[in-house]
């Protein structure tokens, strides 16, 4: 079996976690247009608090619970099931109709923040989906049903309301601003409805962590700050007692805390908030480029840069604002809007999150020259935003498969000895009782094709798989790179 270094093998076997406990997938809503709410804008800035002495210090921390503690709910869900009951004598006479079908409740738990005093809740798509009931319980203990006003699986975001008079909503804040080693603090309702409002504290570790395979658009805060399963949608505060990030997921080996927790940030979900409910849906800004590989120390030489940075554009869509602009395949994109690019997925949320119709500035780097070029973004087609699978039907596929994939990243290409110019997804993980294992896939492999289409990162392998498996194909054919020789691996689906 080939074999991935001890570091790579290491990275794998963490496994990320959604940690609203929750069932089901997308959940579908009727949004009407409406006006934004009124947001609490008043502050208490840390600047104007005193801290003399240990007592002082603490009070701060216990002044800042409970300010924020009345605007953080528990949202409890219900989705009702029905699930094939296979009868023993089945077996014996092979009658299906012998099957009888039964019907059971799946609770759910999960956090929430109010961020207006008009009923409006931010929380995670995933704590709500496919819920049939949707249960609020407020700091006082108060039970309300809420509706949905919108979700965006993309982002993981979801907006709730309630009707209830006297609602304290937390002020937002700024995540842009947020640096590492800044203080937070954490409140949900962690592994039951007996631990709401727990408050925890901790740091911001980091922020712009991406590539953990949670969902599309991915810039997450990560905070060592303790949170579990049934954090998920609650809040991540700030020391003024700011909204800052919303709560979403735990990086672990056990399932539990391990310090490694991380929040969407509050300007990215206060904008999508905002689009779901003046608008109903997201408008996401859109390009038109596919990335054509990333830049390593191998790839500049060539190129002719002296330092490693940004990512090669591979295809550009005909007619496209990229190709309009004059963007075309090969070009290193190095800044956007001034800023450094460090990798296609980072520029990629950046486009996603700006509206259509705004002009951004693209500097790249072409046949030893830099050029700057001005493009207005088109809109992301929202039927391609739905067609990406969900996080849970992608960890479904993977259980079926018996294999995962990750991104080929340049460390991983080192440490398989390929060429630079590889691409396709490494198989991270196969079970010895999966038809792939037996038809010869093995980990450490480098799946460049599903079906003849060509495959550069995980998202795309798992939809090129999932359509054939929608088409009835029974067979898929992989075109793997192991060892830098090209072979070919069939498997039944």
């Amino acid at each position: 079996m080939d074999r991935i270094t001890k570091s790579v093998i290491a990275v794998v076997a963490v496994a990320i976690f959604l940690i609203g406990l929750n069932f089901g997938n997308e959940t579908d809503s009727d949004s009407t247009k409406s006006e934004l709410p009124t947001f609490n804008e008043s502050t208490q800035s840390a600047d104007t608090q005193r801290v003399g002495t240990l007592r002082d210090f603490n009070n701060a921390i216990v002044d800042i619970a409970e300010m924020a503690n009345p605007t953080v709910v528990t949202i409890n869900t219900t989705q009702t099931v029905r699930q094939r009951q296979q009868s023993p004598f089945s077996f014996f006479f092979d009658d299906p109709r012998l099957d009888q079908e039964r019907e059971f409740q799946r609770q759910g738990l999960g956090s929430g923040v109010i961020v207006s005093e008009e009923g409006y809740i931010i929380t995670n798509n995933h704590v709500i989906e496919n819920a049939d009931e949707i249960k609020i319980t407020l700091f006082d203990g108060e039970e309300l049903d809420a509706e949905i006003v919108g979700t965006d699986p993309a982002s993981d975001i979801a907006v709730l309301k309630i009707d209830h008079d006297n609602l304290k909503a937390i002020p937002l804040g700024n995540s842009d601003n947020l640096r590492a080693g800044e203080m937070v603090f954490a409140i949900g309702s962690p592994l039951g409805n007996q631990f709401a409002h727990s408050v925890s504290m901790g740091i911001v570790s980091a922020s712009g962590r991406s590539r953990l395979g949670l969902n599309q658009f991915e810039n997450y805060i990560q905070t060592d700050a303790a949170i579990n399963p049934g954090n998920s949608g609650g809040p991540l505060i700030n020391v003024d007692g700011e909204l800052v990030g919303i709560n979403t997921a735990i990086a672990s080996r056990t399932g539990g805390n391990q310090g490694l927790g991380f929040a969407i940030p509050v300007n990215m979900a206060r904008s999508v908030m905002e689009a779901l409910i003046t608008d109903g849906r997201v408008a996401r800004g859109y390009l038109g480029i596919s990335l054509g590989g990333e830049v390593d120390r191998t790839m500049a030489r060539a190129l002719g840069m002296n330092d490693p940075r940004g990512f090669v554009i591979g295809d550009v869509v005909e007619d496209g604002p990229a190709a309009e602009a004059g963007l075309q395949e090969g070009d290193v994109v190095v800044r956007l809007n001034g800023n450094i690019v460090r990798d296609f997925y980072d520029f990629r949320v950046a486009i996603a999150n700006s509206a259509p119709g705004t002009e951004v500035e693209i500097e790249v780097f072409r046949e030893g020259e830099t050029e700057s070029f001005t493009v207005e973004l088109g809109e992301l087609n929202p039927e391609e935003v739905a067609a990406e699978m969900s996080t849970s039907d992608r960890e479904d596929l993977r259980e079926s498969l018996g294999f995962a994939v990750d991104e080929l990243t340049d460390a991983i290409r080192r440490q398989l000895n390929l060429e630079s110019q590889t691409f396709g997804v490494v198989v991270s993980e196969i079970s010895e009782a999966s038809s792939a294992y037996a038809q010869g896939l093995r980990r450490g492999d480098v799946i460049s094709q599903v079906a003849g289409a060509p495959v550069t990162q995980p998202e795309e392998f798992y939809g090129a798989v999932q359509t054939l498996i929608d088409e009835g194909t029974e067979v898929a054919l992989l075109r793997v790179n192991r060892q830098g020789r090209n072979i070919f691996v069939a498997f039944e689906l």
